[in-house]
């Protein structure tokens, strides 16, 4: 049999590339910690057949060979302005990894929301106890139980998501692009009962918005979902909703969430992205009131690299078989 040159441009330990090449003998492993196509001489990426990475691609024409990208990111909207983006090479994504500790870290976020955390923080920073009278005024927390959580992006971490806010007494809705399931097949898919959810459509968006409590933003940045939670998609909101992103910067408009917070219309939000990143030290994120802000971590995976061993493995098996890889990234849909 053939060997297979498989190029990691990531930075994974020496015994995990040992494992990938136990269990796949065929496989010829390559790792360059890149930051650019610059970094990988061009005689690897000429031999490259498999092609694990993050954000570093080959320009047109170096890696002729190339047969199949592993994305160690869970979106793909990236690669767009790509030359590998027209290929006619599959691509497939990191999703499954992180369900778990994105769905905790949302809870998280929707309980710190909810027991009015960011102004408790501006307590302990203030030094200063607070009367009984300021207390009850401004730390009540809000009830969890029969408020309404709806998840924008209904898929493997919006059903966490859901499982976890069930636990709590909540209502759950999702809205999706479609009602049924995608076709293919996926890491970490689970026979979780979508009906336990009360689906909407993109087409019913405000109808969706105008009965949640707790917003979550879950979806993959497309065109179609690029600015989708807008000014008039947060006027659409329940008065005294939070507002909680974990996708990406700018599927919500930040300067209408901005203004819907000093408004008053939103109460609060958790943020763990935003449109230009790394956040810039004089943006007004980081000082305003009533809002928990974190840098990008919601889907950090406390055993990220057996998950990603397990999924690389299982998918280097398939690509080798010539069977249908997991997590196959639809170009027309872009995720």
């Amino acid at each position: 049999m053939s060997t297979v040159h498989y190029l990691s441009t990531l930075s994974f330990p020496d015994a995990w590339l040992d494992r990938l090449r136990e269990r796949h003998p065929r496989l010829e492993v390559t790792q360059i910690t890149a930051d650019s196509a610059a970094d990988v001489p061009a005689e690897v990426w000429a031999r490259t057949q498999v092609l694990h990475t993050g954000g570093v691609f080959p320009g047109a024409g170096q890696a002729p060979r190339l047969e199949w990208i592993q994305l160690d990111t869970s979106g793909a909207d990236h690669l767009k302005d790509t030359p590998v983006w027209q290929l006619p090479v599959p691509i497939t994504s990191i999703g499954g990894i992180s369900p778990v500790p994105m769905a905790e870290y949302v809870l998280m976020m929707v309980l710190g929301l909810a027991h009015r955390l960011p102004r408790a923080m501006a307590v302990q920073r203030s030094a200063v106890w607070p009367s009984l009278g300021e207390r009850w005024d401004t730390l009540m927390p809000r009830t969890l139980r029969g408020a309404t959580l709806g998840v924008i992006g209904y898929g493997r971490i919006g059903q966490e998501i859901g499982r976890l806010a069930r636990a709590h007494h909540m209502d759950v809705l999702g809205l999706k692009r479609q009602r049924t399931a995608r076709a293919g097949a996926y890491f970490g898919a689970s026979a979780r009962d979508e009906a336990e959810a009360e689906i909407y459509t993109p087409d019913r968006l405000h109808d969706f918005l105008a009965r949640c409590d707790f917003l979550v933003v879950t979806c993959p940045l497309t065109e179609e979902t690029r600015g989708m939670v807008d000014a008039a998609a947060l006027a659409a909101l329940k008065p005294g909703a939070m507002v909680v992103n974990v996708a990406r910067g700018g599927i919500v408009d930040e300067d209408a969430l901005l203004r819907a917070l000093r408004s008053g219309h939103v109460a609060g939000a958790a943020l763990d992205v935003f449109d230009e990143e790394p956040l810039s030290p004089d943006s007004p994120w980081w000082t305003e009131p009533g809002v928990l802000l974190t840098p990008h971590v919601a889907g950090f995976a406390p055993d990220y690299a057996e998950q990603v061993l397990r999924l690389v493995g299982e998918n280097v098996g398939r690509h080798l078989a010539g069977a249908d890889l997991l997590n196959l990234v639809d170009r027309g849909r872009g995720y």
